[in-house]
């Protein structure tokens, strides 16, 4: 299969799925009768996307320490390649979380719940952007995505303003940042306000907590930045997981509303020369690579 985008909206739409190391794809965009080692899917994935999301490095805050990308790997990512791809990363969750994860390793139970002290640390930051420097070329936004920040962890959204607004206007210049918010009381003028003065991009979700994107669009209609991401995650991945087994080569769940509500963003953003970055996952429909082709089949009918 291949995922084409129409020609007046290449400048305008990167697509791009959420990781790529599933040997299900095969058949979509892998070969069938090839044997793939976890590092060979990349260079056969670019073949038909030139965007994808990294989320692997957003898993960096272990009781015994921070874990920062392997420079190794970084390399290998970079070299897969070709020089017009983009990689959009989500930053570490230590970066993002305010707290330690409740559920810890019984031998780690003393951190449950722990203030986690290196959150908004700007120092983390530039540690993680200079492991990056072998992608810096093919670098897309960086994505800070914060769990639902409950009263206990954030006692007023106003308190985030101000802890994200200090560490915003120290963090490396040169990089497109972004937010991706789950409290849906956070969305209000004030909000996107807040995003366009320091030019963040909005990470749009459709899953978890969040209002239907098509809703947020439709009452906001932001353009804070050049560029925003509209992450189509999906919903109960346990419900979904059990539903393919394991195997993602095929839409059990469809939601076309959803692929509409996102071709009616980046039409819109297109008009307003904004760069749209669509990231599919696998839990949104049951396969990313048909998702992503079903999504230009729904951005064609919105043009009719």
């Amino acid at each position: 299969m291949k995922v084409t985008i129409p020609e007046d909206y290449k400048p305008y739409l990167k697509i791009g799925t959420c990781s790529w190391k599933f040997d299900s794809w095969k058949g979509l965009f892998y070969d069938a009768d090839k044997s793939y080692r976890p590092d060979d899917y990349l260079a056969d994935y670019a073949r038909h996307l030139r965007s994808v999301e990294i989320d692997q490095w957003f898993w960096s805050l272990f009781p015994g320490g921070i874990k920062l990308p392997d420079i190794g790997t970084v390399k290998t990512y970079a070299d897969s390649v070709p020089e017009d791809f983009l990689f959009t990363v989500k930053a570490p969750n230590s970066l993002t979380l305010t707290h330690f994860y409740a559920k810890q390793p019984k031998k780690y139970a003393q951190y449950a719940g722990q203030a986690n002290e290196h959150f908004l640390d700007n120092e983390l930051l530039e540690k993680f952007l200079e492991r990056l420097t072998l992608i810096e070329r093919k670098l897309g936004p960086i994505m800070f995505q914060f769990e639902y920040l409950n009263k206990k962890k954030m006692p007023t959204k106003e308190m985030f303003f101000d802890k994200f607004h200090e560490f915003i206007i120290k963090a490396p210049k040169g990089y497109r940042y972004a937010i991706e918010i789950r409290n849906p009381n956070y969305l209000s003028p004030a909000f996107f306000r807040f995003l366009k003065d320091h030019d963040l991009g909005y990470v749009y979700l459709e899953g978890y907590y969040m209002p239907h994107i098509g809703e947020v669009y439709e009452k906001f209609q932001p353009a804070t930045a050049d560029f925003c991401i509209v992450r189509l995650h999906g919903g109960d991945r346990l419900e979904i997981e059990t539903q393919t087994g394991g195997l993602w080569n095929r839409v059990i769940s469809p939601k076309p509303e959803g692929l509409k509500a996102a071709a009616q963003i980046v039409r819109t953003n297109r008009r307003q020369n904004i760069v749209t970055f669509v990231n599919l996952n696998n839990h949104f429909e049951g396969s990313a690579p048909i998702s992503a082709e079903r999504f230009i089949s729904a951005l064609a009918e919105s043009e009719t």
